[in-house]
């Protein structure tokens, strides 16, 4: 099977360090695999989106050297795979309505379990959407961090795959477009190592492939944060991309030629260096 790996933001500010470390890590890993790289992205939630961010994340990154090889997937134009998918879900009764508030969930720990709402329903008021977990325990060999187990009840919980707006949850969008994309690899931060086995097993009830996973190590601030878009981490400036894409790749501990005066230039010698087995996974401050 051919290599297919993608970066997928979500557009809520501007292109960031954290961001471009992803977006590099995963073309590096697609490209030495002699594969395909494509983009993806997740305009899914309005309410948390930037005005204007996403063409501005898609202008960004063809100036750091990082061009797809196809035009990008945009999730807002999906809904319909999302409700076919959902009501395979239903079809299945693997998936309930709940009107729980954050109140009632918070005295039962915060986890929903068990596929029961424990509130009444609301015909007045639209619920949300909740995917059953029974009591089993997802286990996958990360790439870089190695093996990993979670038992969804316990960890996870029963959780959303459609919120109370209508707008589909990440989890699920996430799993539907890797398998329509056709990803083999997903190659993406750290922070979400822990929606991986939700990922899985929304797989399985789907019947979808499940692909290889590489979460990188995530760039902190000077306080050890993550950067986030959402916490308006500095964008990076497309029209001097070489300094920032030299810190990505020192990032991620990748051998950049110091001749080198085009970002395509710079990403072809790192490419000739880079061992994806070699990647760091601890997380670190950006440099």
């Amino acid at each position: 099977m051919t290599y297919c790996g993608r970066f997928a933001p979500s557009p809520t500010g501007l292109l960031h360090f954290g961001s471009l470390v992803a977006a590099v890590g995963s073309w590096l890993c697609a490209r030495h695999a002699d594969g395909r790289w494509l983009l993806r992205m997740e305009d899914i939630d309005p309410p948390r989106e930037a005005p204007g961010s996403a063409q501005a994340i898609l202008a960004a990154l063809p100036a750091f050297g990082l061009v797809a090889d196809a035009p990008p997937l945009f999730q807002s134009q999906r809904r319909d795979a999302y409700d076919a998918a959902f009501e395979q879900l239903r079809a299945a009764d693997r998936v309930f309505p709940c009107w729980c508030s954050r109140a009632q969930l918070a005295a039962e720990g915060g986890m929903h379990r068990d596929g029961r709402c424990i509130a009444p329903p609301e015909p007045d008021r639209p619920p949300a959407w909740r995917l059953r977990v029974p009591d089993v325990t997802i286990a996958f060999d990360d790439a870089l961090q190695g093996p990993q187990r979670q038992n969804l009840r316990d960890e996870a919980g029963d959780f959303v795959i459609r919120r109370v707006e209508g707008y589909y949850a990440y989890q699920l969008a996430c799993v539907v477009d890797d398998a329509f994309q056709g990803v083999t690899e997903v190659v993406r931060g750290n922070d979400l190592l822990d929606s991986t086995p939700r990922q899985i097993w929304l797989q399985q009830c789907l019947g979808l492939p499940t692909p290889a996973y590489r979460h990188l190590p995530l760039a902190l601030d000077a306080r050890g944060h993550k950067l986030s878009k959402s916490d308006q981490a500095h964008p990076l400036d497309s029209a001097e991309p070489l300094p920032a894409l030299r810190r990505a790749l020192a990032f991620l501990d990748v051998h950049t030629a110091a001749g080198a005066h085009s970002p395509a230039a710079l990403l072809g010698a790192a490419l000739e260096h880079f061992d994806p087995a070699r990647l760091p996974h601890l997380a670190a401050r950006a440099l």
